[in-house]
């Protein structure tokens, strides 16, 4: 979800800069209120259960996007199913550019070994270079983002009238155990947030697993209030342009917030926001990392799908203080 959000500003940035191009989105269904109200931009819904399902599907994908009259293909992904498409349309004449995800160097950034700790190219630095291969220049300095959206009567049952509040998303969950803050101290930040009477906090998650845990976080208090499960993904971009900050470890809910232009603070384990994946527009301060001091093998993992012996509480290293603080400080 995370890689896909990343591409929204990039876009968004292309079809501003490029008149008269038109961009044709190909993902799965589940992506398209990402690209929604972002002119000359058009959804190309794939198919993964059905006809589009498999090596014999990628056959039938070909031919369904080719109708499209496609002038050029710019693969953001650079998979094995991106790869062979496009090279279908290479071999059909049509030019083709791919993103170097710079997998070498990621490497070195979290060897345990010889580590070379700097900052990398970001995702957005990466696709940018993706358009240059096919001709198209784009300027991310002065970004436009959406305005904030009207909330429906059935996010506002859920989220209250915003008045003079200051609305705080919370996204305590990732991928990989990694990449997610302790829940004890988790819950430390939610209690001292939510002291607090002018703020109002709202946790997103998935799944019942996470919904248990954050209505545990959310239990008695009646400024915390948990929307996992109660609305759908394009009512939560809606309640999420709301935000006046968003909390959320290195995963996708921190890319969702960015590409809409809300401020974002980011906590960071086993990974680093020197492997490019740091949220849009967003200054590194705001970006909380474990303690390299303590723990100097850091970032051990690009993804957080990689675990060392002995680093499994790095992020107890981050303290709550310094969370709430941060928090604070962005809000007034």
């Amino acid at each position: 979800m995370g890689d896909v959000a990343m591409t929204v500003p990039v876009i968004k940035a292309f079809v501003e800069q490029n008149e008269g191009v038109k961009i044709t989105i190909v993902s799965i269904p589940f992506y398209k209120p990402f690209f929604e109200g972002i002119k000359n931009v058009s959804f190309f819904e794939v198919d993964v259960k059905k006809r589009h399902k498999g090596f014999w599907g990628l056959l039938k994908l070909f031919p369904d996007l080719k109708k499209l009259n496609i002038d050029a293909v710019a693969d953001l992904h650079n998979v094995l199913r991106s790869k062979f498409i496009r090279k279908l349309f290479a071999l059909n004449g049509k030019q083709v550019a791919f993103t170097d995800k710079g997998r070498k160097e990621k490497a070195a950034l979290t060897s345990l070994e010889n580590k070379e700790f700097k900052q990398l190219k970001s995702m957005f630095e990466r696709h940018i270079e993706t358009f240059n291969k096919l001709g198209f220049s784009i300027d991310l300095s002065h970004p436009n983002f959406p305005e904030k959206a009207i909330l429906s009567n059935d996010i506002l049952k859920i989220s209250g009238e915003k008045g003079n509040l200051k609305w705080i998303g919370i996204a305590p969950f990732a991928q990989y155990e990694s990449k997610v803050y302790p829940h004890d101290l988790m819950q430390k930040v939610i209690d001292e947030l939510a002291l607090n009477n002018n703020n109002k906090i709202f946790l997103f998650g998935g799944g019942k697993k996470e919904i248990e845990i954050l209505n545990q976080f959310s239990n008695g208090k009646q400024n915390v209030i948990v929307v996992a499960g109660k609305i759908n993904l394009q009512q939560e971009l809606q309640l999420i342009s709301n935000l006046d900050v968003m909390l959320s470890m290195d995963s996708g809910n921190a890319h969702i917030a960015a590409m809409l232009g809300i401020k974002v603070i980011t906590l960071w384990g086993a990974t680093h926001p020197f492997a490019g994946f740091s949220p849009f527009n967003q200054p590194l301060e705001n970006c909380l990392v474990s303690d390299r001091n303590k723990y100097p093998l850091l970032p051990t993992s690009v993804y957080g799908n990689k675990t060392v012996e002995g680093y499994e509480e790095v992020m107890r290293s981050i303290s709550v203080e310094s969370v709430v603080e941060k928090i604070n400080l962005t809000l007034f």
